[in-house]
């Protein structure tokens, strides 16, 4: 795993880094530490990571102005700070946990496994996701989304209009920010259950789901009984 600390505390970015080390072991491929919201973006730009550890008062400035950008990426972010306040404004925006300052080993360990179990969700569901077009970050509402589509190391979201946005998150790390009424019905699909009208069983084990717009999407066989649970 490939992490990015953002704090401006240095005896609070050394426990932060102490922590992941102890908590990632063997997992931690690289880890930097970044003082600025400025250092941050630079970084960003230049090297991919899995993970993202952001302050949100960094020297005085709003972290949350990195925070709106970093959520549109690829990895997951993990805010730490003692600005408890902007905690559901946070989780709305898609981070995978908030650690509150002054915070204990456990805690942090905590929200690193979260980050690094790609089937647990966040502790509270974003209401936007965030796509990056032409240079600047759009927020999607997660209400207009009707399912996810898994494209490589990209997703697609599609909304109800039927526009179809390409996010730069893999469909397991939005999965893990999406409400628990989205459900994973087949390897390269998350679907909101509320859709799903019908499902259907076929010779050969072939299986679909249709929504009330008319599309129809593959079900894993495997997945098949638990959705058809969840939807009785």
């Amino acid at each position: 795993m490939r992490v990015l600390i953002v704090e401006d505390e240095p005896l609070i970015a050394q426990r932060l880094e102490r922590f992941c080390r102890a908590e990632l072991g063997g997992d931690l491929e690289q880890l930097r530490v970044v003082a600025s919201l400025d250092a941050a973006s630079g970084f960003l730009g230049e090297h991919p990571i899995d993970l993202l550890l952001l302050d949100l008062n960094l020297e005085g400035r709003d972290g949350m102005q990195l925070l709106e950008t970093s959520v549109a990426g690829s990895f997951h972010t993990i805010i730490v700070s003692a600005n408890t306040e902007h905690a559901l404004r946070a989780f709305e925006y898609g981070v995978l946990d908030f650690v509150p300052k002054p915070f204990m080993q456990e805690r942090l360990a905590s929200a690193l496994r979260r980050a690094t179990r790609a089937l647990v969700r966040a502790e509270h569901a974003a209401r936007f996701l965030a796509v990056r077009k032409s240079g600047r970050v759009e927020l999607v509402p997660v209400e207009d989304v009707i399912f996810v589509q898994g494209a490589g190391n990209y997703s697609e979201l599609v909304r109800r209009d039927g526009r179809r946005e390409l996010h730069d998150k893999t469909l397991e790390r939005l999965e893990a920010v999406l409400p628990g009424d989205f459900e994973r019905t087949h390897k390269s699909f998350v679907v909101r259950l509320s859709e799903i009208v019908s499902l259907h069983a076929y010779e050969g084990g072939r299986h679909e789901a249709v929504l009330r717009d008319g599309t129809t999407l593959p079900v894993g066989r495997s997945r098949y009984k638990g959705l058809k649970e969840r939807l009785l």
